[in-house]
């Protein structure tokens, strides 16, 4: 069998409070192959969002093993855990995350910045994305000028815009109504069948059954998948 896109082997994730210890992850062993869409379930509180977070290589501090292709992330240094991530994970927040005092295409530039495209490449990327969005008459608004389904779909072009290996959605449909938010679970579809990797944290069963194999955390803790 091909080795998993991601390894995890007893993820632990906790806090101290003097003498106390709180865990947010408990003992999370799981594999995912390469080309899955997975949803991941659970209260609030469950651990949910700092599971997704470990796996984005956005938080180095927790316990246990994470190999992604290959890598020992557990043993990279912070310089090149980093490039790991940058190269290959897309990340799709529930609040956007757009930088305010950029256009919309120059935030889809940022991604292709830290990754050292060429500028004349950069340019034809951001072309074909804004054209693949349909939002190349939006290229020179701010979003502050969007609607919230503008901005989330310049959000999830920004994630693809470097065809990463892995996306990571955080609710991404929840602050969006019904319909903008299936035109993005629709988009994520399409996107899984070319053969990208979809790991989403949602509250809503309807997202979550887009997924192929569902998750379920409780209190820290892997209950189902």
């Amino acid at each position: 069998m091909p080795e998993p896109l991601i390894a995890l082997r007893d993820i632990e994730k906790s806090f101290s409070h003097g003498v106390s210890r709180t865990f947010v992850l408990r003992r999370i062993t799981l594999d995912i192959p390469e080309g899955e869409f997975v949803s991941v379930m659970g209260p609030s509180g469950a651990g949910k969002s700092t599971l997704l977070h470990i796996l984005g290589m956005h938080d180095a501090a927790w316990t246990g093993e994470y190999d992604f292709l290959g890598q020992p992330v557990h043993r990279l240094r912070t310089k090149h855990r980093q490039a790991l991530g940058r190269s290959n994970i897309g990340f799709v927040f529930q609040s956007y995350h757009l930088l305010d005092d950029l256009t919309v295409a120059e935030n889809l530039d940022v991604p292709l910045s830290y990754r050292n495209v060429p500028r004349s490449e950069r340019q034809g990327l951001v072309a074909d994305t804004l054209d693949r969005f349909q939002i190349v008459g939006k290229k020179d608004l701010y979003p502050s000028q969007l609607s919230g389904g503008q901005q989330q779909l310049v959000g999830v072009a920004r994630a693809l815009i470097a065809k990463p290996k892995l996306i990571l959605a955080d609710e991404p449909t929840g602050n969006l109504h019904s319909d903008q938010g299936r035109e993005i679970m629709e988009l994520f579809t399409r996107l899984n069948a070319e053969g990208t990797t979809i790991v989403q944290v949602t509250h809503s069963e309807v997202n979550a059954a887009y997924g192929g194999r569902i998750i379920q955390l409780r209190d820290g803790w892997l209950v189902d998948g």
